[in-house]
């Protein structure tokens, strides 16, 4: 057969097979993918989300002339919150990703209604996707209050342009430039009891940055009927608490370079705690550098979030991770969802920016970093307290899980991509 003939014979097979190949692959990852989903929401019937989990007595430290106290029990944030808005005299910028239609949620909405109708000027922001299958009817507010709905639908989607496809992930509270709350608890009775999350508040001239934060978010993307808000210039400036915000309008990704260039700088211990863990390249290289150099690098996830697919698309970094001496601790019997790190005693961020390609690089989001020891020494505390609910995984546990578990992993991890 001459070679002319034998490629134009051949070249039609392989392309069949390279088709056929793509989609069984496919096809095997939605069915792995399935499975997974299936096994889990069984689990979740059988097993209602827990609410037993150690806690952290929330105190007020002083940085920076604020005071800074730390949440991890979500009806003591709550009600923090709430006192918050009843005494609010001004103004209260209020932004959530979920707010859910339940208790809690219809708490915060008449509160915010009450502050309005007593003369307060009070601006709301959700991502109406993060609140896809909240009724209608919850998301209606009376004219006192300017509400934005992030947009469900941006442009971007179709184009895969990163400036107008993220959504608002952010969860801030300001009241009168003199309270203000960011972190990662959504606004819901789930998240009041059941789960261990971290948020903060902050009393004093630092609010700025979150009052700051939320100016700028509402005057960039406010419709022609929302009210200007004023842009105000810091009445103090101290560099120990600053806000770094995540902006996929404007390309500025700044929250993943303060966790790099902290775990570049760590000479003892960075602490990582995080709802979803899906660190990309730059990211892991940074934390087994650490870890090489003799640095304590602990990471608490929880044992299964409740994104499953997300866990096991993140599964396949755990065996670089442990063979480079980075320590992963699994967290039981709850949903930990916090965004936090504290690194040497020195450096904290609290905010609600996950390990992932989504909060990293493609999500609006704020945490703020602060250069303080005694915030440091207590977010270690918070750290130790939530080791004491969670167990250590080794590498030798790791290498003897199930075949099936290492085939669906292999086939779950390029839907990293879409967490």
């Amino acid at each position: 057969m001459k070679l002319s003939t034998a490629r134009r014979w051949l070249r039609p097979r392989v392309r069949r097979a390279v088709t056929w190949g793509a989609l069984g692959l496919a096809c095997a990852q939605v069915a792995a993918a399935a499975t997974v989903w299936g096994v889990d929401s069984l689990r979740k019937r059988r097993e209602p989300p827990g609410g037993e989990f150690p806690l952290t007595e929330p105190v007020p430290i002083d940085v920076a002339g604020s005071a800074l106290t730390v949440y991890t029990y979500g009806e003591d944030v709550y009600a923090a919150m709430l006192e918050a808005i009843r005494e609010a005299k001004h103004y209260v910028f209020f932004e959530s990703y979920i707010w859910k239609d339940d208790p809690v949620g219809r708490e915060f909405k008449r509160e915010l209604i009450r502050a309005a109708e007593r003369g307060v000027q009070v601006f709301v922001i959700f991502d109406s996707f993060g609140n896809l299958v909240v009724p209608r009817s919850f998301k209606r507010f009376p004219d006192s209050v300017h509400v934005m709905r992030f947009p469900l639908w941006r442009p971007g989607l179709i184009t895969f342009n990163i400036r107008k496809s993220g959504r608002d992930h952010r969860k801030i509270l300001v009241v009168d430039g003199e309270r203000g709350f960011v972190g990662g608890y959504n606004i819901g009775q789930l998240y009041a009891t059941s789960w261990r999350d971290t948020h903060l508040q902050v009393r004093g001239p630092q609010v700025w940055e979150l009052d700051n934060a939320f100016v700028d978010f509402w005057n960039e993307h406010r419709r022609p009927h929302h009210p200007e808000l004023e842009d105000r210039g810091a009445l103090s400036w101290d560099a120990r608490i600053q806000s770094t915000q995540n902006s996929p309008s404007s390309m500025l990704f700044p929250v993943r370079g303060a966790y790099i260039k902290a775990m570049d700088r760590a000479q003892h211990h960075i602490y990582i705690t995080q709802g979803y863990f899906i660190p990309d390249t730059e990211f892991l290289g940074a934390m087994l550098r650490s870890a090489r150099r003799g640095v304590d690098v602990r990471v608490l996830i929880p044992e299964v979030s409740n994104h499953v697919l997300a866990d096991w698309a993140a599964r396949t970094l755990y065996r670089r991770m442990l063979e480079g001496g980075v320590t992963i601790w699994l967290y039981q019997g709850a949903m930990v969802h916090a965004k936090t790190a504290t690194v040497d005693g020195r450096w904290t961020t609290i905010g609600t920016t996950n390990i992932d390609r989504l909060s990293l690089v493609g999500n609006f989001e704020i945490n703020l970093e602060i250069y303080d020891e005694a915030i440091a020494r207590h977010m270690e505390k918070v750290f130790a307290t939530d080791l004491t609910n969670a167990r250590l995984l080794t590498l030798e546990e790791w290498e003897s899980r199930p075949f099936l578990n290492r085939v669906g992993e292999r086939l779950l991890h390029p839907l990293r991509f879409l967490f």
